[in-house]
């Protein structure tokens, strides 16, 4: 996440400023190694800035979701998270830990684009499973 990239794309947006609040956010996510909800980008938030309001979570997370610098998960029986990764990619899905992690299937796209005779625009595919650390019972919780 380039800093001057998110700073030029949200002023064309509307948004006036690269605020402390959303250069905070952007850090949270750019340093994790996981997709994160908004209560727990809040909860880190919150340790480094106490006065952080969950509304500038939502506003912001919203912003950067609409200019395209983070995309928004959807995912049936969790709640919403926020991925960093915006190039086209899946995910899979642990059905007991509920782990989410990124795989991008080049093949299924093509395949995909073949069978309709277009260019896909965007899809989101996410693969159910049962994660290694859950299956051998050494996921630490």
């Amino acid at each position: 996440m380039d800093y001057n990239r998110i700073r030029t794309i949200l002023i064309r947006k509307g948004e006036q400023k690269m605020t402390r609040q959303r250069e905070l956010i952007i850090n949270i996510l750019k340093q994790s190694d996981r997709h994160l909800t908004a209560d727990e980008i809040f909860f880190l938030a919150k340790l480094k800035m106490p006065s952080i309001a969950m509304a500038t979570i939502y506003n912001n997370l919203n912003a950067m979701n609409e200019a395209g610098l983070v995309k928004r998960l959807h995912i049936d029986g969790v709640a919403d998270c926020f991925d960093k990764i915006v190039e086209p990619h899946d995910h899979l899905l642990c059905d007991k830990c509920g782990k989410i992690t990124d795989i991008k299937l080049h093949s299924l796209t093509d395949t995909l684009e073949a069978e309709i005779g277009t260019q896909i625009e965007d899809y989101e595919l996410t693969v159910h499973y049962v994660c290694s650390e859950c299956r051998t019972g050494t996921r630490r919780r």
